[in-house]
């Protein structure tokens, strides 16, 4: 046997040594998870959400059902359980569900394949099979992949890694990054259940508001109907603008604030007491559904609406890019931005 035959035959032992081991390709993982994904007739999970803010980390409750094949049920809750957010997708449209104000808001949407969706297994899957060029690597535990997102914010959080239990291929942790790959928001996942049984009207809104108000009662507004202004952090705004003038007027419902930002780019940024409905209502809304981390809201060319914590907001601008309002929007959460 010649030296050149000997160590191909070890090459060949050795490549078959590796696989008898158990050790797994980046394609193997993909391949595998899309198998898996594709299988699947549906999953709950829970997970807990941080968000990184200049001021202290901001913890979210993450409670996520699917059913295959568009019915989807987000539930977004934080301590104060007032600003508990549903986002509920069912054969009649995309739905944002605020059971604190006995409201609920249609949208022209088709969320969630309009963008990564750092919750959903399924869009963590599709943004590994999407990137050719993701980064891959064999944890003690976990498969973790690092791939570029698809958010409509990208250039603020263009990065994600994301980790997968070996055992079963169930979503571990997602970290979403910045551009110099500090993790912004964190996503960990508990208790996933494979394909579980659903009750018939699991993903209807009227059963799903009903259900929320079991365990957040609507809220009930104060006398003197205040609420504190908050104010997007310096280092969020666009370069060169800043606060230029703040204004307090009184309306039937209560104050309203209105901030008025200006220098190389202006905009209005509007905050007043969100109303309760007295019954349970609906209404559609235009704009695109766009997840800020604590709040959902619609975003249009001009303007973004949100309600938070029992305020409705409101940033209108005719100079501010859809990126730029998505920006100053997931940073006023402080009362000291000024």
């Amino acid at each position: 046997m010649t030296r050149g035959v000997k160590l191909v035959i070890v090459c060949l032992l050795f490549v078959g040594l590796i696989s008898a081991c158990g050790v797994k390709s980046k394609e193997d993982v993909s391949s595998a998870l899309n198998k898996k994904i594709e299988e699947l007739k549906g999953y709950k999970v829970n997970a807990k959400m941080t968000i990184k803010t200049a001021e202290e980390p901001h913890v979210y409750e993450v409670e996520i059902w699917h059913k295959k094949p568009h019915y989807y049920r987000v539930l977004l809750k934080n301590d104060d359980r007032d600003q508990s957010q549903i986002i509920l997708r069912n054969d009649d449209g995309v739905f944002v569900l605020t059971p604190a104000l006995n409201k609920s808001f249609r949208f022209q949407s088709n969320w969630p394949q309009n963008s990564s969706q750092a919750y959903l297994y399924e869009s963590l899957v599709q943004d590994i099979l999407k990137d050719k060029e993701a980064k891959f690597e064999v944890g003690e535990k976990n498969y973790v992949f690092e791939t570029k997102t698809n958010y409509q914010n990208n250039q603020m959080l263009p990065y994600q890694k994301i980790a997968f239990h070996k055992k079963n291929l169930t979503p571990s942790y997602v970290k979403v990054m910045d551009v110099d790959r500090n993790a912004l928001v964190s996503v960990e996942f508990s208790n996933f259940e494979s394909n579980p049984k659903f009750d018939k009207n699991a993903f209807e809104i009227e059963k799903t508001m009903s259900n929320a108000q079991v365990d957040i009662p609507v809220l009930a507004q104060s006398a003197n109907k205040q609420f504190a202004v908050l104010y997007p952090l310096k280092e969020d705004l666009p370069e060169g603008v800043d606060l230029v003038q703040e204004k307090e007027l009184n309306t039937d419902s209560g104050k309203r604030v209105v901030l008025t930002y200006g220098g190389e780019k202006s905009f209005t940024l509007i905050e007043e007491l969100a109303e309760v409905s007295p019954v349970t209502s609906s209404e559609f809304v235009s704009g695109e559904l766009v997840d800020l981390g604590f709040a959902v809201g619609a975003l249009t060319d001009n303007s973004l609406t949100w309600t938070y914590n029992g305020v409705d907001y409101m940033l209108a601008s005719n100079e501010l890019t859809q990126k730029e309002m998505i920006a100053v929007a997931r940073s006023v959460q402080s009362k000291s931005g000024k």
